[in-house]
């Protein structure tokens, strides 16, 4: 892991959301952090109280003298820090006017205001943390189930880190070894030793890799959520299957046609599954120029979705349009909700199973929550073989970028099988087995471009 000697200027921002509140956290950190905090804090002397200590006191305006707020402050020193360096957070009433007040007197002593992430940022550069345990931070923050959170959690706690690592490592020793028989052939036939010894490493870690990219389809979806449409003709309940899956109501629901003009998207956690929930417009002909914007929109919602549910009317025979649906989303990953159960039953179910198969029908009722539990229990089975609790003793993978890097140091092996089963010369195919290490060393940040870290980081928030 790369670290600098370099000793940075003195940071500072609101670590908490923006708004009322119990608290704010205001964090300082920087090798003047204890300075600049102990010029607005009157209580204890800062720089003789023990590390990690709380500390009551109030700050007080260098200006005027005058009190600002009533706070409690914490006082760590480096190594031992988020950052490894000194840090100081005060921990003041929430709002938006003390917290802001507080930050600006700090920001006119010895302190700049941090860039989104930074924090972070500096624990990466200091050697805390690697880069893939960095990315986890965000993911954390942003986990929307308890079994996403989990994965987070592994990430930052070093586990795809020290997988990287060793096969780095076993990558390495590989190449040391070929250098070896290359600068001092003892044998005739070194050449063709060297060459099954590439062969069998470039075996053995490309096995690793594909074993990490199976996960990967399980991983971007805890990561980044499940975006499902439900679609459907206007008035066939999707609002209603909607407000039964966030077990609230969310849409609005009633028996006049047309009611959700918009794209409505909410998250729900099913069975640990994070759902992008998209509730769209009734996808039908229209003249009606706001109605058609949100056949439009919802037309681009099915596009994009990881999965569709498409929801028909089982109280009226099948329309042209609710076949054009079927027709349109054969290929995609579907669940067909058959709604209106409660009522007469009037839809051809011969004639819809030329379209579906019976296991991807759900029947359901807007009135109750009959099927709800049925369709997230087929939610879960498509995406996690009904369960997730078996991937928590495996490493995953979540980031479109380790997925990508991933891909790429398995091509890279490829390249070394494929050119020792041509002949290649020994010291050609070492190029890409040094390609393989060089690209799983992007995963963990060992090798790394200043233009990648800003942009990862300049996705975290501003106190983080």
């Amino acid at each position: 892991m790369q670290t600098v000697s370099t000793e940075f200027d003195t940071i500072a921002a609101i670590s908490t959301p923006p708004g009322e509140g119990g608290i704010s956290i205001i964090r300082i950190s920087g090798v003047d952090a204890l300075k600049t905090a102990s010029q607005i804090y009157r209580g204890k002397d800062l720089n003789k109280v023990n590390s990690h200590t709380i500390n009551y006191g109030h700050i007080i305006d260098p200006e005027n003298g005058n009190e600002v707020d009533e706070v409690m402050v914490s006082v760590m020193r480096a190594p031992h820090t988020y950052t490894k360096e000194d840090i100081v957070e005060i921990n003041c009433h929430g709002g938006i006017v003390a917290t802001n007040r507080i930050l600006q007197i700090i920001l006119g002593l010895d302190a700049r205001l941090a860039k989104p992430g930074e924090f972070t940022e500096r624990a990466f550069l200091n050697g805390r943390i690697d880069l893939s345990q960095a990315e986890a931070v965000m993911d954390l923050i942003r986990a929307k189930t308890d079994q996403s959170m989990k994965v987070a959690l592994d990430q930052l706690d070093g586990n795809l880190s020290h997988l990287i690592t060793n096969l780095r490592q076993n990558i390495l020793d590989v190449l040391a070894q070929v250098e070896v028989n290359i600068d001092y052939p003892e044998y005739d036939d070194v050449e063709t030793m060297t060459a099954r010894l590439l062969k069998e490493k470039a075996i053995e870690v490309k096995a690793k890799i594909q074993q990490l990219l199976s996960t990967a389809k399980q991983g971007k979806v805890l990561r980044d959520g499940l975006a499902t449409a439900i679609i459907g003709h206007p008035n066939v309940g999707k609002s209603s299957i909607l407000n039964h899956l966030l077990h609230e109501d969310k849409a609005i629901v009633t028996d006049v046609a047309g009611t959700t003009r918009d794209v409505i998207e909410e998250y729900v956690n099913v069975q640990g599954v994070p759902l992008k929930l998209v509730d769209t417009a009734g996808i039908h002909e229209t003249e009606d120029k706001v109605e058609k914007i949100g056949v439009d929109r919802s037309r681009k919602a099915l596009l994009q979705a990881d999965l569709v549910i498409l929801v028909l009317d089982s109280s009226v025979p099948l329309r042209d349009e609710d076949r054009e649906l079927l027709r349109e989303t054969n290929h995609m990953q579907r669940i067909v909700v058959l709604n209106k159960s409660d009522l007469e039953v009037k839809i051809n179910l011969n004639e819809l199973q030329e379209y579906v198969d019976d296991k991807e029908i759900i029947k359901s009722s807007a009135v109750s929550p009959l099927g709800t539990k049925d369709l997230e229990d087929r939610i879960a089975a498509m995406f996690f073989a009904g369960s997730i609790e078996n991937t928590s003793n495996n490493i995953m993978v979540t980031n479109a970028r380790h997925i990508g890097l991933l891909k790429q140091a398995e091509t890279a092996l490829d390249a070394v099988l494929e050119g020792i089963e041509t002949g290649m010369p020994v010291d050609l195919v070492q190029i890409d087995m040094t390609r393989a290490w060089d690209l799983l060393g992007e995963i963990t940040g060992d090798s790394y471009q200043d233009e990648l870290l800003d942009q990862l980081f300049s996705q975290f928030c501003l106190g983080k």
